[in-house]
């Protein structure tokens, strides 16, 4: 079985959990409609099907080489990004005066779940090609959004993020690579980049690298750092091609996972120095590059979503096959049942299925949120919209990546002894959903993010509302008297509680106790992430009966969004008031031994 683009779930979510209307309604994007939304996803879906699903394997196996300072991508992925330029997938969001469609990024999105979720290795390579648009978009000058955007909107060309170096990892403030203003306003750049996905490649003619550097004399760590354009090609005055620029890859990283992603170690200026030009301002370099990291914190949040999907599939359909056991108190099954009829498996593929429904909910609502934040009517709605943007970008890319290990790890598990086989492809989305939680900011900063900065911004209302809202949705649907909606509203009331009562205590400590709060970060994320989703799968089970009452939609279809939502509200809800245990338990703990007493 290859992967299949999740269409029903996907239009589901947006049209009756999100709410994609609002930006029909903002009057922003002339050409919206759910018709056009369902009609480009179903387009992506095929292509994301038919060609990128069948080179996953590949590029797991026959991965990107390097010969003579060429890098050859796996077979197959060349052809498919090129098919992918002309069929003009990366121009939807983009601003049409460069050649973009003008569409919402949100529906970018559900297409990155698509790339992401059939070959997550060659998904990487348009997801940087969007960070580096929105990037010069934001803050480049006429003349380098006049050079760079309509060949990176169309696809000829890709983009890459250069922050990391080999003494400064998550630390972006301690990196070294210098930058040397020129006579001619360009600069020099000098300095080894790591880890840098798609840094280069033989799949375009260009490579548009966005690179951190300091200028002489500027301030020391994060507040003297300046972002660079630095072309693999440099332009000639007419835009054409000229000279290769001071780039050179010195090798490709030895990965767990993601084998068909390129992932290389650059160095710039290796001998004159790479000609780079400044993007921003001056020791600015950390903002500018913000606009492109919470892009790409999204997105990746999404591809835990992607691979986790990818895993569940290939599990279901496992577990629909596979003959073993007897069905326990289940005699329709008869004496050689599939496994699914077994109550375990049941457990973990609604486990599964029930957490990706939530992770793709709380990734759109962040997407919509950010839409909003620009297109809203009134500056009110726009800064509200910020406020949700800026609360749930650290939770989707972190509950999202968690997620999908987690869905990853199961899909073997579900598979037995065979997914410990790479031959079965289950180990292969363990292996690539691995890196999720560690780039683009680790989970770990992530959690601090949203217990520190987003706890109090806006005032704290940012938060707060948020927290509301799902209080409020609860209290509705347990005054319903729709038994399961009712029920359903009961566990969500108290895991809003819990999470109330965690938000309380992060605040009260941020003023007197800072340890404690970096230290209950990560349960405070898992525990709002938890309580997002059920209020997300809530909304989905509230909007499901209402259309079987109405005698609407697919049945089946329907009642499973109930089951689903049931299903996490009696089993992962009821974790709140633990996770708020630690949440609270403080610092203190974590320091109780020293170092040496826990050797082995």
């Amino acid at each position: 079985m290859t992967f299949q683009a999740p269409l029903r779930d996907m239009m589901f979510t947006l049209e009756h959990v999100i709410g994609i209307s609002q930006l029909e309604a903002s009057g922003a994007y002339e050409d919206m409609s759910l018709d056009l939304t369902r009609s480009i996803l179903e387009e992506a879906g095929k292509f994301a099907a038919e060609e990128l699903a069948p080179l996953n394997v590949v590029g797991d196996t026959q991965h990107a080489t390097l010969e003579n300072g060429v890098v050859t991508v796996s077979p197959g992925f060349k052809e498919a990004y090129q098919n992918f330029a002309e069929l003009g997938f990366g121009s939807l969001p983009c601003d049409p005066a460069y050649g973009g469609q003008g569409l919402p990024g949100t529906l970018a999105l559900a297409l990155m779940e698509f790339w992401n979720g059939a070959n997550i290795s060659w998904g990487l390579c348009p997801m940087l090609t969007e960070g580096a648009v929105k990037a010069i978009s934001a803050h480049g000058t006429d003349a380098q959004k006049d050079a760079y955007l309509p060949k990176l909107i169309s696809g000829e060309w890709t983009g890459t993020m250069n922050l990391t170096e080999p003494q400064a990892g998550s630390d972006v403030g301690a990196l070294r690579a210098q930058a040397e203003p020129q006579a001619d306003g360009s600069y020099r750049i000098r300095g080894t980049k790591i880890f840098i996905t798609w840094g280069e490649h033989n799949a375009t003619d260009n490579i548009v690298h966005l690179v951190l550097a300091r200028l002489p004399g500027a301030p020391a760590g994060t507040r003297g750092i300046s972002l660079f354009i630095v072309p693999k090609f440099l332009l000639k005055e007419d835009g054409s091609l000229g000279d290769r620029n001071d780039v050179r890859c010195l090798k490709l990283e030895e990965k767990l996972g993601i084998h068909g992603s390129p992932t290389c170690v650059l160095e710039f200026g290796e001998t004159e120095g790479a000609v780079g030009y400044l993007l921003g301002e001056e020791n600015k370099g950390m903002a500018c590059m913000f606009t492109m990291m919470n892009s790409a914190r999204l997105n990746v949040g999404s591809q835990g979503v992607a691979v986790a999907e990818a895993a569940y599939q290939k599990a279901l359909a496992f577990a629909l096959e596979r003959v073993q056991g007897k069905a326990v108190g289940r005699p329709e099954a008869g004496e050689a049942p599939t496994i699914i009829e077994h109550a375990d498996i049941r457990r973990m593929l609604m486990h599964m299925k029930s957490h990706i429904d939530a992770a793709r909910a709380i990734c759109f609502a962040t997407a919509v949120a950010a839409d909003l934040a620009e297109t809203a009517t009134s500056e009110e709605e726009r800064q509200a919209a910020k406020g949700r943007e800026e609360v749930l970008t650290p939770i989707a890319k972190a509950w999202g990546t968690d997620i999908g290990n987690e869905v990853a790890s199961l899909g073997v598990q579900i598979h037995g002894g065979m997914g410990y086989m790479e031959e079965t492809g289950a180990a292969q989305f363990f292996r690539d959903a691995r890196i999720t939680p560690i780039y683009e900011g680790t989970n770990g900063i992530q959690a601090i993010d949203l217990a520190t900065r987003k706890l109090g911004l806006q005032g704290g209302e940012a938060t707060s509302s948020l927290v509301a809202e799902m209080a409020d949705f609860g209290q509705s649907l347990a005054a319903s008297g729709h038994g399961r909606l009712a029920s359903l509203g009961a566990s969500l009331v108290d895991a809003v509680e819990a999470l109330s009562e965690a938000v309380v205590w992060l605040r009260r400590e941020t003023a007197q106790n800072m340890p404690n709060v970096l230290a209950g970060a990560t349960p405070y994320l898992r525990l709002f992430g938890n309580v997002a989703g059920g209020y997300f799968l809530a909304r989905a089970a509230k909007a499901a009966a209402e259309q079987l009452e109405r005698g609407e939609g697919d049945a089946a279809f329907l009642k499973s969004k109930l089951t689903l939502a049931a299903y996490f509200c009696e089993n992962v809800l009821p974790l709140s008031k633990g996770l708020l245990r630690a949440v609270c338990s403080g610092a203190d703990i974590l320091y109780e031994a020293d170092p040496s007493a826990l050797a082995s």
